[in-house]
């Protein structure tokens, strides 16, 4: 079966290491706490429909995606 990956991985590789950003950094930039980002770049949290407009607009997608 088809298992596709947790967001959080693909936050993290492709947003915060290819610009040795920390989730800290990550987190203010977006105004989150660090503590929401990461649980869900660590594949414990969820994406909430509010969360995928602020990552949208972080990382310049659409909330869809």
């Amino acid at each position: 079966m088809y298992n596709p990956p947790h967001l959080g991985e693909i936050i993290k590789g492709l947003w915060l290491h290819p610009l040795d950003m920390s989730i800290m950094d990550a987190a203010e930039a977006m105004r989150i706490s660090r503590k929401l980002l990461s649980t869900i770049v660590n594949g414990k949290g969820r994406v909430t429909p509010e969360m995928a407009v602020r990552l949208s607009i972080a990382l310049g997608s659409s909330p869809e995606s």
